[in-house]
């Protein structure tokens, strides 16, 4: 009797025991802690400079070859203090307008002031973003500086659409004023957990919406309010430097790597697939434009060739993380036919003047790119990071996911076009934006910035 009881003591003793043990394993599969990943760190470190590299130098390049020799320093004057000057509003409250937590009422559409100046963040904090399930996170600096690249390109790419023709004091405060007013909200809607995008499934992977829809309809607007240039024809102004446009496109599509792969945010399969798609989609764009240059024109050119690449890249962009070769190579032949109609007929026959095309090649395709993400999608792509095993496109059935996208595509439209048109005429009256037609004959590089970019040999 006594040997019974003291089994049944002993087994009781054994299970109180294994409590402690079974219950801090079943909390650790639950919630595990984050932790700094030093492959993944890096890679993000890497792309943060590749997409840095996108602007200067590679915009500035694509878009200063584009221009006259006049007013080449204008334009490369323009991306330098974008850089400069978005960069610290960003620090200051810019990506805590973005992706910090709003309150109240206006909690999908305002992230708030809490990360102002980076108050609260520490060098050893995980991301609190992050798009695979891994504990394995970034440093949530690291993340801060790599969207801090976000946010300089995007009204980078609207000084296409007004080159040759703006004051530099009116072009510097319009500026800062579509960053805070505009692209911050965009990018809470879309890329914060807050945001009313986000959370209604619209799939943006790298920036269709947020950055290329965003600055191309803005783009657009202040190519009619600004008007034409003083010797627009309705015909395409010769490029003072071709291989200037050239080299700057080769570094737009090599910084792309960093712009697409690196928003996955972290060295993994998903990243190679992005890697991928936007290669892929880029030669099959550029490759496009060079038949359709051939078919229409009889002979394919180098900046129509270039053009068609950047195209490519633009397009992929919101896809990137959602597609798999199959919506790639769809999506790179449709934007180049979009794009070229976009550029060689619809731009002349309304004769407006977006100079170089940020319109028509960031514009439309960025919404070419958003519509195709709710058409190509698949969960093959999806799944390797969205819940639920991820979500498929109209193609594969799920119709929603397009409706989801146009939502996001006209939403973006609409909100970028009017505050767009109301910070113009805000800062034309109060400071002036459209250069005197004196200094658009001078060209912008003397009149705005005593500077010429060439000299003739002694």
């Amino acid at each position: 009797m006594k040997m019974k009881w003291f089994k049944y003591i002993s087994l009781i003793s054994l299970l109180l025991l294994a409590i402690p043990v079974i219950s801090f394993g079943q909390e650790a599969a639950v919630d595990p802690e984050p932790v700094i990943s030093a492959g993944n760190t890096a890679w993000l470190i890497m792309a943060a400079a590749l997409v840095l590299f996108m602007t200067i130098p590679g915009l500035a390049l694509f878009y200063g070859g584009l221009v006259r020799q006049k007013n080449v320093l204008n334009i490369f004057m323009q991306c330098f203090i974008i850089v400069a000057v978005i960069t610290i509003e960003w620090v200051a409250f810019g990506y805590s307008n973005a992706f910090g937590s709003g309150s109240g009422a206006l909690a999908p559409y305002f992230g708030g002031f809490d990360w102002a100046f980076l108050n609260g963040i520490h060098l050893a904090d995980p991301s609190p973003y992050y798009i695979s399930q891994s504990v394995e996170r970034i440093p949530h600096i690291v993340f801060i500086m790599f969207q801090c690249m976000f946010a300089v390109i995007t009204p980078a790419l609207i000084i296409g659409a007004f080159a040759e023709r703006i004051k530099f004091r009116g072009f510097l405060i319009f500026t800062i004023l579509w960053a805070v007013m505009v692209y911050n909200p965009v990018a809470h809607w879309v890329w914060s957990g807050d945001g009313w995008l986000y959370k209604l499934g619209a799939l943006d992977f790298a920036g269709g919406t947020v950055v290329h829809i965003n600055a191309g309809i803005a783009a657009l607007v202040t190519a009619l309010m600004i008007g034409r240039r003083k010797y627009y024809t309705g015909h395409p102004t010769p490029p003072h430097n071709v291989p200037m446009v050239a080299m700057g496109a080769a570094m737009l599509w090599i910084g792309w790597f960093g712009f697409n792969a690196g928003s996955g945010l972290a060295a993994d399969g998903l990243a190679a697939n992005a890697f991928m798609v936007t290669h892929l989609a880029t030669a099959t764009a550029a490759l496009t434009w060079a038949l359709i240059d051939w078919i229409f024109n009889k002979k394919t050119t180098l900046v129509g060739t270039a053009t068609g690449a950047v195209a490519g890249l633009v397009a992929i962009t919101p896809a990137a993380g959602a597609v798999s070769v199959g919506g790639a190579l769809a999506i790179g032949v449709i934007v180049s036919v979009a794009c070229f109609t976009m550029v060689s007929i619809v731009k002349r026959k309304f004769g407006y003047d977006d100079s170089l095309d940020a319109f028509g090649v960031h514009g439309i395709g960025g919404i070419v790119g958003a519509i195709a993400t709710g058409i190509f999608a698949t969960k093959a792509v999806t799944g390797f990071y969205l819940p639920d095993g991820g979500v498929d496109g109209a193609l594969y059935g799920n119709g929603k996911q397009l409706i989801i996208q146009l939502i996001a595509v006209v939403s973006t439209l609409v909100y970028s076009g009017v505050l767009t048109f109301i910070l113009f005429k805000i800062t034309d009256k109060l400071f002036g934006i459209r250069a005197t037609e004196e200094e658009e004959v001078a060209g912008l590089d003397i009149t705005q910035h005593n500077e010429i970019a060439y000299t003739e040999a002694e």
